[in-house]
């Protein structure tokens, strides 16, 4: 099965920095904000959806 949530730490060991990592996560989080999903605006939730890291970095996981 494939994971479905992504996280900083994931991004990380896929090789981007802490910085770049920490943004992708931040901007997916904003995405899934405007998108109505309130659930993602919390600052304490580090995990986010696959596919929209994806979207993001267009690159496939």
């Amino acid at each position: 099965m494939e994971k479905q949530l992504i996280t900083k730490n994931d991004l990380m060991k896929q090789g981007l920095k802490e910085g770049t990592a920490r943004k992708v996560i931040h901007e997916a989080k904003m995405i899934l904000v405007n998108q109505g999903f309130q659930f993602y605006n919390n600052k304490r939730l580090g995990a986010v959806p696959v596919s929209v890291v994806e979207e993001i970095l267009h690159v496939k996981f």
